[in-house]
């Protein structure tokens, strides 16, 4: 039975490390659609989304298995509980990543677009859910610990871009396209903000403690 149990959990991970991948594929598509105005990879951020969605489903009935099917110790119950939450985040980190490519029909041509940092953000908000899923699957606590402190890098860089943005206003380009921009910004702030969500519970899987509380 423990050996079922361990299948089941690694498969577990390997849907975990899928999903996420999904994800880093949805935000960098929905990026490049933004700066490339390409609208293929428009289809991609919602292609990704579609499939993150089924993965959430297919993730939550093996949980739903391991849970009902094996009952597992206290460590292996505080893993699965973990995976359960970290996949609502997940799923939101999708919907957000194509709520990105849509907007970016509305910032064709716009030289703005390649004015603020943006792609930098985009960088850091992958990093910020490649490493958060990494870290459960390698129970890295340091690593998830490291997601967390990445919050406030992400924070400052909305903020910079709020700034240039707002200059960019005052100096008469194209206030619906800054506004576009902005929105596209406070996604991807909130993209880090949903990693710092699965780090966390990455820390409640290990240690039984989480960092809100």
């Amino acid at each position: 039975m423990r050996d079922k149990f361990n299948e089941q959990l690694e498969q577990l991970n390997v849907e975990l490390i899928k999903m996420g991948a999904l994800c880093e594929e949805g935000i960098s598509a929905a990026t490049k659609a933004m700066l490339d105005q390409d609208d293929s990879l428009r289809e991609t951020a919602a292609a990704a989304e579609r499939e993150i969605d089924q993965k959430e489903r297919d993730i939550e009935n093996l949980c739903m298995k391991l849970l009902l099917q094996q009952q597992p110790v206290a460590g292996d119950l505080r893993a699965i509980s973990a995976a359960l939450k970290m996949i609502s985040d997940m799923e939101r980190i999708g919907d957000q990543a194509a709520d990105i490519a849509e907007i970016t029909r509305f910032t064709v041509n716009s030289p703005v677009t390649t004015r603020v940092p943006i792609a930098e953000m985009a960088r850091c908000a992958i990093g910020m859910v490649t490493d958060s899923i990494d870290s459960y699957v390698r129970k890295n606590l340091d690593l998830a610990q490291s997601v967390v402190r990445k919050d406030d890098e992400m924070d400052e860089m909305f903020l910079n871009v709020k700034s240039d943005l707002i200059r960019h206003i005052g100096q008469g380009d194209d206030g619906e396209v800054c506004i576009d921009l902005l929105m596209i910004a406070k996604y991807l702030e909130r993209i880090g903000d949903h990693a710092v969500n699965i780090a966390q519970w990455v820390e409640y899987s290990l240690t039984g403690q989480h960092s809100d509380d």
